[in-house]
């Protein structure tokens, strides 16, 4: 067999692994029979998190190849103090998906970086335009992912919001794959990602509402209509994988990292969930007003 597959094999099932521990109660029970309230699963979310941003991050600057000048050196800390003040918030449960202004100008920071990306590209060839956009493009949507899940440290609850849309995200590339693969004939992005066609973009928002639907059903719990995630996650799922493309192929680099054998960086698995973390974020902001 050959030796990458069986590597790309186990390090993909570790990395499955790692965030159902992370995303489900599953982790803090398995913890907790070692010692009993060793850590809460929110505990465990947040490291997760945490560590992927920090890495992200890392990777982003990597990929832009920052110069001398001091914008290498303010990154990290203007990113962490991002992140500082949504972990605050959501630690002490100040977050019920209210319509807050600075919440909004986030996200619409993150669009106005993919349109610098694609249509203003020279502008990330200054160390100032590189900071800002690693800032708006790693941070933000990691901070936006903290507040996903609904925990309540009385009752001991911890929502399968994330985990379910890893899963929607998981089978959107799939099924975009797959589809492409056998029926694909039309280029989406040919300069871009010459793999990706509209036949498979439409086969992965097909398959993936169908399995939305069956989280509808079975998993009534979860905030909001899934049916609706399932619709946002397929068709921006695509767009990240294309924003992630366009910040490598700007910068002539093949993967953002090698922290998971066979696999790349934390950007490149990533990539998708960076797009739709906030997108589907600003839906359950819009969901508490229809």
């Amino acid at each position: 067999m050959d030796k990458n597959l069986i590597q790309r094999t186990i390090s993909g099932l570790v990395y499955v692994a790692v965030i159902i521990l992370c995303t489900t109660p599953l982790g803090a029970q398995l913890m907790n029979r070692i010692h009993p309230d060793l850590i809460r699963q929110e505990y465990l979310y947040h490291g997760l998190i945490t560590l992927l941003l920090l890495v992200g991050t890392w990777e982003c600057v990597k990929i832009m190849k920052f110069g001398k000048g001091y914008e290498k050196w303010i990154v990290f800390p203007l990113v962490i103090f991002i992140y500082y003040v949504f972990s605050k918030r959501y630690f002490h449960h100040d977050f019920f998906f209210d319509f807050r202004l600075n919440e909004i100008l986030a996200i619409s920071l993150i669009a106005i970086a993919v349109v610098t990306l694609f249509k203003y590209s020279n502008e990330l060839y200054y160390d100032s335009g590189k900071l800002i956009f690693t800032v708006i493009y790693v941070a933000l949507p990691f901070s936006f992912a903290l507040g996903l899940p609904k925990f309540s440290t009385f009752e001991g609850t911890f929502s399968l919001e994330v985990l379910f849309l890893f899963i929607l995200i998981w089978s959107s590339d799939t099924f975009a794959y797959l589809t492409g693969k056998f029926f694909g004939k039309h280029k989406m992005a040919p300069k871009i990602s010459p793999k990706k066609t509209w036949e498979g973009y439409a086969g992965g928002v097909v398959l993936t509402l169908v399995l939305s639907y069956f989280v509808e059903h079975y998993q009534p719990e979860l905030r909001g209509n899934w049916m609706v995630v399932g619709f946002l996650v397929a068709a921006f799922a695509p767009l990240g994988d294309l924003v992630e493309s366009q910040l490598k192929r700007n910068f002539a680099v093949k993967d953002s990292g090698n922290i998971i054998p066979g696999h790349g960086g934390v950007l490149d698995r990533l990539d998708s969930f960076l797009i739709c973390v906030p997108v589907v974020y600003l839906y359950f902001i819009l969901e508490k007003f229809i």
